[in-house]
């Protein structure tokens, strides 16, 4: 599928999700998460769309998108790395957990790596506290975890064909 016919499909489905959810009491929210659930992130082209179809601006739009740290606005990687940054998990260790990660993925707090293979988000609490610090790794939570624990379940993660992230 080349990169017309992938627009075509996905510009289809955010306008399904428009005539589904619109009529809808306070649509903006649903509508987003909607689009994010079927493409996986808000693609920068439907903020106009969605502006238009439920009469907002552009930056009202925009606004509630970066807000809401979830949401993201570009395709994320196959896998999602959560590092809770609440007080328990800050006060065991997690900002350096933080900075390892970001040093061995390469990139920040809501960026995918050049690979694809992760994207690294911040969560405010896993209810994991008594294992501190936490992460989780798409919907499987981790505690106790240590620099060197990060490096061998991302490893785990990525198979044997990656070896280490």
């Amino acid at each position: 599928m080349n990169d017309s016919q992938e627009s075509a499909e996905e510009n289809q489905r955010i306008f399904a999700i428009l005539e589904r959810e619109a009529s809808r009491p306070g649509p903006l929210l649903p509508v987003l998460h909607a689009i994010q659930n079927q493409l996986g992130f808000i693609p920068e082209y439907a903020v106009p769309i969605v502006a238009q179809a439920l009469n907002l601006s552009r930056a009202e739009v925009h606004g509630v998108i970066s807000f809401y740290h979830l949401f993201r606005t570009s395709p994320p990687g196959k896998r999602t790395l959560y590092i809770c940054r609440a007080e328990a998990c800050q006060s065991m260790g997690a900002r350096a957990l933080e900075s390892h990660a970001k040093q061995s993925l390469g990139v920040s707090f809501h960026g995918t790596t050049q690979d694809g293979r992760y994207s690294l988000e911040p969560i405010y609490c896993l209810g994991n506290c008594a294992c501190s610090p936490s992460v989780m790794i798409d919907k499987t939570v981790h505690g106790k975890v240590t620099p060197e624990r990060l490096d061998e379940l991302l490893a785990e993660e990525s198979g044997p064909e990656h070896g280490k992230a």
